[in-house]
């Protein structure tokens, strides 16, 4: 028989479900059901009127999600994760639990026509939503200038003026179209001691992609709905991919378990704030080495979480 799991093995599972408390009456939301491997864990631990809302802008992970998550108490929601809290206010709910498994799914990098990978040909897509503007038109219509933006600032590619160089020479020849098209140009665009080093499109193409879905963003958004929508003791758990992602989630958490704020020379405090929340582990959780031999994806996760006061 086949493990819920076979098709996508979610990253830490064991530490998000201790993270999350997951109680057997309580309201869940996981705001990226990917391959559903996550939600299906929370949900088998439901019972006594304990229900998951599992959701996702990309469809295709809602059509997988729907098949892995049958027959348990979970509804699921086509959307991005920025209405998260719309979700729950709706149905006049609040949450013991929110989690975001963040950055693109196993299923998104596996199907090389939806253009995330940089191994395979495939039109130059990225988008999580298969809906807006694509990897393509990003690539092709922008000018130098925002392409050495998103390179530098989302990807933090140091050589992002060489290959925004490389791409604009091309396109002046024909529209930039595949996925391995681009991949050619970022090669020519780095010094030949990069290239040998490791293959130099990573970088490129994750900042490609975090401007096509506008994922930094969205975050921001998401991490301010999801506190919201938690009710006092509930915990929200953040599992980032790239040090982007985990500098605002690390941010905003800090900021929500800081209290006063007035300088150190005032007598009483005049601010009147007040922790929200508290960290539930001081320092973000890695994958230990044993998930690391069996699970690629964990190579670069950290996992936060905090309850909320």
């Amino acid at each position: 028989m086949e493990s819920p799991y076979d098709y996508h093995r979610p990253v830490m599972l064991d530490e998000v479900l201790a993270d999350l408390d997951v109680k057997p009456n309580g309201i869940y939301l996981d705001g990226t059901a990917g391959g559903g491997g996550h939600s299906h864990a929370i949900a088998s631990r439901l019972s006594d009127g304990g229900h998951l809302f599992s959701m996702d802008q990309d469809p295709d992970a809602i059509a997988q999600a729907s098949k892995r998550l049958s027959g348990l108490p979970v509804t699921l929601v086509h959307a991005n994760f920025t209405t998260l809290g719309d979700v729950l206010r709706e149905r006049g709910l609040q949450a013991d639990g929110v989690l975001l498994d963040l950055g693109v799914s196993s299923h998104e990098l596996d199907d090389a026509a939806r253009g995330f990978s940089y191994h395979r040909d495939a039109p130059l897509d990225m988008r999580m939503s298969q809906s807006g503007r694509s990897a393509a038109d990003l690539v092709n219509t922008l000018s130098a200038e925002e392409l050495t933006h998103i390179l530098f600032t989302y990807g933090e590619e140091k050589y992002a003026r060489g290959i925004v160089s490389q791409i604009l020479a091309a396109r002046e020849e024909k529209p930039i179209e595949t996925t391995l098209e681009l991949a050619e140009l970022i090669k020519k665009g780095v010094p030949a001691k990069a290239r040998r080093d490791k293959n130099p499109c990573k970088k490129t193409f994750q900042a490609i992609r975090i401007a096509v879905n506008d994922e930094l963003n969205c975050l921001s958004i998401a991490l301010e709905q999801a506190f919201s929508a938690l009710k006092p003791g509930g915990r929200l758990v953040i599992l980032t991919f790239h040090s982007l992602e985990d500098r605002i989630v690390k941010q905003t958490f800090a900021g929500w378990c800081t209290g006063c704020t007035c300088p150190s020379e005032f007598p009483v405090c005049v601010c009147g704030n007040k922790p929200k929340a508290r960290l539930v582990h001081r320092k973000p959780i890695a994958a230990s080495q044993e998930e690391l031999e069996i699970n690629s994806r964990s190579h670069s996760a950290k996992l936060r979480a905090i309850k909320k006061i």
